[in-house]
C-alpha cells in the first residue's frame, strides 16, 4: 500500500513540521503515533520520514532518506473557460490528478454571466483542492491556480504545442500531437465552456496560432473534455 504524501515548508537540520489542518487531520483522523512512516514533500524533493511527534495543531518528522521524485515529462498549462463552480472544483481536482502543471480560469464570451467576479473569492477554495488531491496522487508539488483572465489573454500564450479544444469538426488530439516529443515540453489547452465557443472566439484563436483539436463525435461537457484531453497529452509524452 502506497504511504500517504504531505506538503511541509521545509526541512530543517533533518526535521520538518506539519501545521494546521493537515496536522489536525493526521493525528486525530488518521491517528498518527511516532515511529510510523510517511512522505513529505517540500515542493522540490521528497522525502521518507518518521514521525516522532504528533500533536491535534503540529506533527514533527525525521527525515530518513530522500525518495526519488517523477519528472512530469510534459509541463502542460490548463486555460478552463468558466463553468459552474462546483463543476469547475471537479476539473481542478482531475487536472490536478493527470498532471496538470498550470491551470488559469478564462472568462469566454459564453461564461455565464457572474463567475469571473466570482472566482476571485475562489481562488483560495481552488488551491486547497489542487493542494489535497496534490498529496493524495502523490505529486512532487500542487499545480498553480492563477487568477481568472479574459479570452483574450488565454491566446498569448506562448508554449510549443497549443490546442484549442473544438467540439465541432476538426482534428483529433491524438492525430495533432508532434512525431517527435521531447522531455520537458510546454504545451496548452484551451478548453471551452457550456455554451461553446462564439465563431469570433474561434477566428482570434486561429489567428493566434492555436491548432484546433476535437475529442469525439458526441458533445461533452467542459469537464469531461478537460479530462480526456490532459490524459492523452500527459500519456502521449509517457516515456
Amino acid at each position: 500500500m502506497a504511504r500517504r504524501r504531505f506538503f511541509v515548508n521545509g526541512v530543517e537540520g533533518g526535521t520538518a513540521e506539519l501545521h494546521g489542518e493537515e496536522a489536525r487531520r493526521l493525528a486525530r483522523v488518521l491517528r498518527a503515533q511516532p515511529g510510523q512512516l510517511y512522505e513529505i514533500s517540500n515542493r522540490k524533493a521528497v522525502y521518507l520520514a518518521e514521525i516522532i511527534d504528533a500533536q491535534p495543531g503540529r506533527v514533527t518528522f525525521r527525515v530518513l532518506e530522500p525518495i526519488e521524485p517523477k519528472a512530469a515529462p510534459l509541463q502542460l498549462t490548463l486555460w478552463a473557460s468558466l463553468v459552474k463552480f462546483d463543476r469547475f472544483e471537479w476539473m481542478i481536482e482531475k487536472a490536478t490528478e493527470l498532471g496538470v502543471h498550470r491551470i488559469i480560469p478564462v472568462d469566454a464570451s459564453r461564461s455565464e454571466k457572474g463567475l469571473f467576479a466570482g472566482s476571485q473569492k475562489r481562488r483560495e477554495r481552488w488551491e486547497r483542492i489542487a493542494n489535497e488531491s496534490s498529496q493524495q496522487c502523490r505529486r512532487l508539488d500542487a499545480p498553480e491556480i492563477r487568477a481568472a483572465v479574459r479570452f483574450e489573454q488565454s491566446l498569448k500564450e506562448d508554449a510549443e504545442f497549443r490546442y484549442f479544444l473544438e467540439e465541432g469538426p476538426a482534428v483529433p488530439l491524438w492525430k495533432a500531437l508532434p512525431s517527435q516529443r521531447q522531455s520537458n515540453a510546454r504545451a496548452a489547452l484551451l478548453v471551452g465552456p457550456e455554451g461553446g465557443w462564439t465563431e469570433a472566439e474561434r477566428q482570434q484563436a486561429a489567428a493566434a496560432g492555436w491548432q484546433p483539436v476535437s475529442l469525439s463525435t458526441q458533445v461533452l461537457r467542459a469537464e469531461t473534455a478537460a479530462a480526456a484531453a490532459i490524459a492523452i497529452l500527459t500519456n502521449a509524452w509517457m516515456p
